[in-house]
């Protein structure tokens, strides 16, 4: 019998992937409170809203997306193990690339760099020096 109310294929997607990511079922702490939001008297009266924490991890998920209990249970296994996963490959995330892109800014130029932008700057301030304004005095001659 399913614990789930999905299709037999995707419980069992579900098996082989926490299978292949090492994670066991009895490594999971998970907790049911009352969902919020729409869904009418359903979701006031039962508790259909899963709380889900892998323990060696200590990642959590909290999902509400269905009516239903079990389907949430299922979402909610899902949703810990792409944390997981993410966790486990060091994929990079924003935050992780916005920290490389501002290291890689900050760090030092070289000297020949250095050089150049100070060439170049010196241009800049000859040529702007060169609009001088012309005064009426040389216009008579």
């Amino acid at each position: 019998m399913s614990i789930f109310t999905v299709s037999e294929q995707k419980e069992k997607a579900l098996a082989e992937r926490m299978e292949k990511l090492g994670v066991k079922e009895a490594d999971f702490r998970e907790t049911f409170v009352r969902s919020s939001g729409p869904g009418g008297q359903k979701v006031n009266k039962t508790s259909s809203c899963v709380f889900l924490v892998h323990v060696p991890t200590g990642l959590s998920v909290k999902c509400q997306r269905e009516r239903s209990q079990s389907l949430n249970r299922f979402i909610a296994r899902r949703l810990l193990l792409d944390k997981i996963e993410r966790k486990e490959k060091g994929i990079a995330d924003a935050e992780k690339e916005r920290r490389e892109k501002i290291r890689r800014q900050k760090r030092k130029r070289t000297q020949r760099t250095k050089e150049k932008m100070l060439r170049l700057k010196h241009m800049r301030s000859e040529t702007k020096a060169r609009r001088s304004l012309v005064s009426p005095r040389n216009l008579d001659e």
